[in-house]
């Protein structure tokens, strides 16, 4: 093109990681203007793909633990449990892996080590019931409390989310319970008078760096514990469920503090039984914390505790979701093997506005349907927008025309973000409603009468 650069002035992709990592941000805009000129328009794709962020590839963690424990004829499994120490760019890992120095150790007395996941139980198709316990999954999120022993004697902790991101600045109160060294599993609840509060309270505490002293007292931290992976300098974690519980029981009594406590088991002896449990958290033993259960987790009694998400170990029964019809509004194309498709939906209820009832948004999906129905739902995307706005696609969307989606969800909360004031939990695509109009669908009121059974604790999960 004319006035381009030689090609020979084309940056590697390294040049263009380190600059943009240490320029300033006035340096920026003539550095990326002097590689555009210097690339070809592939190259010119790939740069803005990188600088901007949407240079994604569908690559998972655990695939990359897996190729490189294939790398050094390793069990992925190794990996995959000295993973959290490591740091790019991997120098320690890959000279074992390769055989030139020895296996990397964490010296870090309070490491993060990968939690054990579950899958959704759709039947109890061959299984035993005498082969599982099962305890109350809670409304909170996933943690692991670490208390290790510093060479200079001192005691410290940590407090991790699921993903292994050190959230101990933010609980400090928590931080102060774990006395003893050992690795615990649970879940991060806020207790108040004895009672496990609603997902919506834990909210006020989450994202916080630090936090003030009416927090602390407002929103009380609580952990739950589940299970036991490292005790004192013995990791437990290739003992039974059984003997792990045991040993948990014990510790929290030694702890005996009321910042935590231990999710109880529930007694069943056949799957009718663990049913009706579900069903009724509060007569089954959850008392004034039933409506906080989020439903039943499911584990063998003779499983060792596994990092990722072994099939057949640990199974997930979460209550009914709620569900609204709701109608939808945009579209947006997805990422990976969907970026040909538009996958994204945002979706929207009526509720009465100055000039009559209108759609307003009350949240995103992206999953819950199949593959051919994603297919549909692209086809009719395409033959019905009405404007555009860069990768977004708003769809028709009237009282007689338009398509409505049953969505389930597991919450609501408060949000100034949206017009409706209302924000979904973990919404998802239950069902295409193509038998209904847009007019059919549900309106605002059925949402806010869900978040005050929310708010107030007065019913669980179900269509309203």
């Amino acid at each position: 093109m004319p006035g381009a650069r030689s090609r020979l002035d084309a940056p590697s992709l390294s040049d263009v990681v380190m600059k943009l990592a240490t320029l300033g941000k006035s340096e920026l805009p003539r550095q990326l203007a002097a590689w555009l000129d210097a690339l070809d328009e592939t190259g010119r794709w790939a740069l803005l793909k990188l600088v901007t962020g949407a240079l994604r590839i569908g690559v998972s963690a655990r695939l990359a633990k897996t190729a490189a424990a294939a790398l050094g004829d390793k069990d992925p499994q190794e990996i995959e449990l000295i993973w959290p120490g490591l740091k790019p760019p991997y120098t320690e890992l890959f000279a074992w892996l390769e055989g030139r120095a020895d296996k990397p150790v964490n010296r870090d007395p309070t490491p993060f080590r990968p939690p054990m996941l579950s899958h959704a139980l759709d039947d109890f198709a061959g299984m035993d019931p005498g082969d599982f316990a099962a305890e109350w999954k809670w409304d909170g999120i996933r943690v692991q409390a670490v208390a290790g022993i510093r060479d200079d004697g001192a005691t410290v902790a940590r407090l991790y989310s699921r993903t292994g991101e050190d959230i101990s600045g933010g609980f400090p109160d928590l931080i102060d319970v774990l006395r003893l060294p050992a690795a615990i599993d649970g879940e991060l609840l806020i207790v108040r008078e004895g009672r496990v509060q609603s997902f919506n309270v834990l909210q006020q505490r989450l994202n916080r760096k630090t936090v003030s002293s009416k927090l602390l007292a407002e929103f009380p931290a609580h952990l739950r514990a589940y299970d036991l992976l490292v005790e004192g300098d013995e990791d437990v974690r290739d003992q039974p469920f059984v003997a792990r519980r045991a040993r948990l029981e014990a510790l929290i009594a030694r702890l005996d503090d009321p910042r935590i406590d231990i999710s109880p088991l529930i007694p069943f002896a056949t799957w009718d039984e663990l049913t009706a449990a579900r069903q009724n958290p509060d007569a089954a033993g959850a008392g004034a914390d039933a409506d906080a259960v989020e439903g039943v987790m499911l584990k063998r009694r003779d499983t060792p505790y596994v990092p990722g998400r072994p099939k057949g170990l640990w199974w997930k029964w979460k209550r009914d979701p709620f569900t609204v019809d709701a109608v939808l509004l945009y579209a947006q194309r997805g990422h990976g093997k969907r970026s040909s498709y538009y996958s994204d939906y945002t979706f929207g209820v009526w509720m009465a506005g100055d000039d009559g009832d209108e759609l307003v948004p009350v949240g995103k999906a992206y999953f819950g349907f199949t593959d051919e129905e994603l297919i549909q739902i692209d086809r009719y995307v395409r033959r019905n927008t009405v404007e555009r706005f860069g990768p977004v696609r708003e769809v028709v969307h009237e009282a007689d025309k338009g398509l409505v989606l049953e969505v389930a969800f597991e919450g609501l909360q408060r949000s100034a973000r949206h017009k409706s004031g209302l924000a979904m939990r973990f919404p998802r695509i239950s069902r295409l409603r193509w038998d209904k109009p847009p007019r059919e669908a549900d309106r605002l009121d059925t949402l806010e009468r869900i978040l005050d059974k929310i708010e107030t604790g007065s019913g669980g999960s179900g269509p309203v």
